[in-house]
């Protein structure tokens, strides 16, 4: 069944600035997971508290534009902080630099530091100038995408892979299909913030669909509007519910009991940033058959 999702939301200036962080928020969470277990297997669990306490201190701040600014321009300097601790922390542990759970957490924690400055650095354009559309290479966005599921690939601990063509797919692979185009050529321009919200879609399809499944995502600029669609092959959303999922905080009554990093947070964004920029959403979706959300952002004419 499919909806146009038109509902008013009300929310606090303080839910709308964490909800703009949203995807910094995610990623801070992998970060202190990852050195929490580092600390539990080493047998020190404040090992790497001065790392683990500036991923709260950074997390916290995310109630105020002002500490968000201050924490995303000094992210190049808090991510090398990370990185020389970690190094020392494992060199003062020569036993876990042969452990093979040890090695995940570590390229996992790399992995996830190197898109946490893409992501402050793309906080600090977006929040200098909050309604301003720009050019995007394609090629980028896709590659951007494609270091996205590589990350996400690496925080799974060999739960799944991802995989881009339909006949290498195995029983615990997820099918990717991206297709990004424009009448621009090479370009798509388009709101800083959009590229966040595609992301939250393809990361939402991903959680809500077990491994062996379908994510699609198609968009397309035809000049007057931007266009994106993604399709999975989740557990679905259940009919009475398909207006609810943009609230804030709101989770499904069929996916209450599974665990997630994130906030709660991704589809309130998605949407509020559809209606900040003068665009339409709507979702269709079968409980148990996957779910198809559609979005289209106009271009500012002139």
């Amino acid at each position: 069944m499919q909806v146009e999702i038109q509902k008013e939301i009300a929310l606090t200036p303080e839910d709308s600035v964490l909800m703009d962080m949203h995807s910094l928020y995610n990623i801070i969470n992998i970060i202190s997971g990852e050195l929490q277990i580092l600390e539990m297997m080493s047998g020190d669990e404040r090992a790497l508290k001065d790392c683990v306490d500036l991923c709260f201190r950074i997390k916290d701040g995310m109630g105020s534009k002002e500490s968000i600014l201050e924490n995303a321009r000094s992210m190049d300097q808090h991510a090398g902080f990370i990185r020389k601790r970690l190094q020392d922390f494992l060199d003062s542990h020569p036993g876990l630099k042969d452990d093979p759970q040890a090695g995940e957490s570590r390229a996992n924690i790399d992995s996830v530091l190197g898109i946490l400055r893409v992501r402050a650095r793309e906080v600090v354009n977006r929040l200098d100038d909050p309604e301003k559309w720009e050019d995007h290479d394609l090629n980028q966005l896709k590659q951007n995408f494609l270091d996205v599921f590589s990350a996400m690939e690496k925080n799974s601990k060999g739960r799944y892979r991802f995989v881009f063509n339909l006949a290498r797919q195995g029983p615990g692979d997820y099918f990717i299909h991206l297709n990004f185009e424009s009448i621009q050529g090479n370009r798509i321009n388009m709101p800083p913030v959009f590229q966040d919200v595609m992301r939250d879609l393809m990361a939402n399809a991903r959680k809500y669909t077990d491994p062996g499944g379908k994510g699609l995502a198609g968009l397309y600029g035809d000049g007057r509007n931007i266009h994106f669609l993604v399709e999975d092959t989740g557990c679905g959303i259940p009919e009475n519910e398909l207006e609810k999922v943009v609230d804030y905080k709101f989770r499904g009554s069929n996916v209450q009991e599974k665990r997630t990093m994130g906030g709660g947070f991704g589809l309130t964004k998605v949407y509020s940033v559809v209606r900040q920029f003068g665009g339409r959403m709507w979702i269709d979706s079968e409980e148990g058959s996957g779910t198809r959300i559609t979005l289209r952002l106009p271009r500012p004419q002139g």
